[in-house]
């Protein structure tokens, strides 16, 4: 019977984004049916697969998008919320093959389930974007995205701090106001589109702190200190509001975690690191 490192590794590995999706659905559809073994005896890449477009370029050479009033400024938008979805496959079925044997069966249950859920967020905005002329690959892409997992490989925790909690709650920050300017703009449809996504954040984000409360628990570690000390060493940005504290509160991540960084310099979070 193949195993779930093993089919986690064929998603990573695969560089076609129609067929990556495929990949991650049916993986996750083998799984739940119980044709993937619980077992990890293969290594997860070290990095994903990649198409050949859209170019990735550093943060400082993205070009400025515009707000999604426009229909020009919304094809940048959802181009951008397709890489990150499309990164956000790989990092889920990262987590579930890198450190499922750390874990309970569960927690495959939880990241397989988010791996199928970016899927399905990036194959909706791959067609949105087809219906306005454009594609996935059209404009250029932030070359970054995967810098948190090479980060976080060596440390379960540290992944669950920075990916859901850190990076996947600032989606539940902005996205609000993103659904009300694109919906605002007359774009109903895609207004619906962010709006299932934001939705689908707020579980992804509460397994991230059900499972960062989990080995917290194991090692007698005070959560919210320790998330904050692991924020300051591997998240290479700064956590900053405005915050969606009721929706970060649904999710279970509270403001003794996060608000105490935002009232740091960047530099402290800097020198941290050293």
């Amino acid at each position: 019977m193949t195993s779930l490192a093993e089919a986690c590794a064929a998603v990573l590995r695969e560089s076609d984004p129609l067929t990556k999706v495929r990949l991650a659905r049916a993986s996750a559809r083998a799984w739940r049916r119980g044709d993937l073994a619980h077992r990890f005896d293969a290594a997860m890449p070290d990095a994903p697969g990649r198409p050949a477009r859209p170019e990735l370029l550093p943060p400082n050479r993205m070009p400025k998008r515009g707000r999604g009033g426009s229909e020009k400024g919304r094809i940048a938008l959802l181009h951008a919320l397709a890489h990150i979805e499309f990164a956000a496959i790989d990092l889920a079925f990262d987590a579930a093959g890198r450190f499922g044997a750390q874990f309970p069966r569960s927690f495959a249950d939880n990241w397989i389930s988010v791996g199928a859920d970016e899927a399905m967020h990036f194959a909706v905005l791959y067609r949105r974007l087809r219906a306005l002329g454009s594609g996935y690959g059209e404009l250029p892409a932030h070359a970054g995205l995967w810098e948190a997992a090479e980060e976080t490989a060596h440390d379960a925790m540290a992944r669950l701090a920075v990916v859901p909690l850190v990076l996947e709650a600032r989606g539940l920050d902005v996205t609000p106001e993103t659904v009300a300017r694109v919906r605002a703009g007359g774009d109903e449809v895609s207004a619906r589109i962010l709006q299932r996504i934001y939705t689908d954040e707020i579980r992804h984000v509460g397994f991230g702190a059900k499972w960062f409360g989990y080995l917290a628990a194991n090692h007698d570690i005070a959560p919210a200190e320790h998330w904050r000390m692991l924020v300051r060493r591997h998240f290479r940005g700064v956590v900053k509001p405005p915050f969606n504290d009721s929706a970060r509160a649904a999710a279970g991540l509270t403001r003794d975690f996060y608000a105490p960084l935002a009232d740091e310099e960047p530099s402290t979070a800097q020198a941290d690191r050293l």
